[in-house]
């Protein structure tokens, strides 16, 4: 199992690298502005055999400005050109997989407009590499928080992306926790709708459960210190771990960045073997 974190540095390869990680994700560009990915030091290939010497994979997450679901032509054309240019990127420098919020509609509007938009993103737009839909933590209008919502726009993107380039599911612990979706067996839930969970984002929570809000916290102490056991979120240690290990998929740390490194190293402790 490979456990990794988001690293917001210039050099997210050295911090993987510095703390053991066995995967890095990372922006290609601004995450709140629609200009196309930067590619760091304009050399894809170079990018592809440094990870693979490092023996660390790569995941990019998609700027959060995107949103394929919603009606406004302003935002949703933009959406697909930008997430279509990521997903490229991302296929190019040997990404395993590129994650993007699920987005939402606007208030009054119908969720199933939503799903549709949803499903022509998915028709039109080339997927070179897997294109992971994470859930999120509030949102009127947002099309994968609660599991009802996850479902049905799984059910309607899984049928338009046959034949045409992998969909898969990322998971965030933090994000269900705020949206209400119970942690013990979330894990169940979404495959039962999904079949599947390609990658895990692995954060504790600022807030309580069904608070809505998205402030990710560490879970192993974080700046407390090394051997610090301490909780730094709303989240038992002991449920994001079981969550962990039941997806047995890769994992990513989100977590804030002074107890990020410790993260990744109690979560490695805790698997190993």
């Amino acid at each position: 199992m490979r456990i990794g974190g988001h690293f917001h540095t210039d050099d997210p390869l050295a911090d993987a690298v510095a703390c053991g990680a066995g995967a890095a994700q990372f922006f290609l560009g601004d995450p709140q502005g629609w200009k196309g990915p930067v590619i760091p030091g304009d050399d894809p290939a170079a990018i592809r055999e440094a990870y693979s010497a490092a023996d660390i994979d790569i995941y990019i997450h998609a700027p959060y400005v995107i949103n394929v679901a919603t009606a406004n032509n302003r935002i949703r054309i933009p959406s697909r050109k930008l997430l279509e240019q990521q997903l490229t990127a991302a296929a190019s420098i040997g990404a395993k997989g590129l994650i993007v919020h699920g987005g939402h509609v606007t208030a009054g509007a119908d969720p199933a407009s939503g799903v549709e938009n949803w499903v022509k993103a998915v028709e039109r737009i080339g997927r070179p590499l897997p294109l992971l839909i994470e859930n999120t933590a509030g949102g009127t209008g947002a099309m994968a928080k609660s599991i009802e919502s996850i479902a049905r726009l799984w059910d309607a993107v899984a049928g338009a992306a046959e034949g045409g380039g992998e969909i898969g599911f990322c998971l965030d612990t933090c994000h269900a926790n705020s949206a209400g979706i119970d942690l013990a067996d979330a894990v169940d839930r979404v495959k039962a709708i999904t079949g599947r969970i390609d990658l895990v984002h692995c954060n504790n929570s600022r807030d309580e459960f069904g608070s809505g809000a998205d402030r990710h916290a560490n879970f192993s102490g974080g700046a407390g210190g090394p051997g610090k056991q301490s909780n730094a979120g709303t989240i038992d240690q002991a449920v994001l771990l079981d969550v962990v290990r039941s997806a047995g998929a890769p994992v990513i740390c989100e977590t804030p960045e002074a107890g990020l490194a410790d993260d990744i190293n109690w979560l490695q402790a805790r698997l190993a073997g």
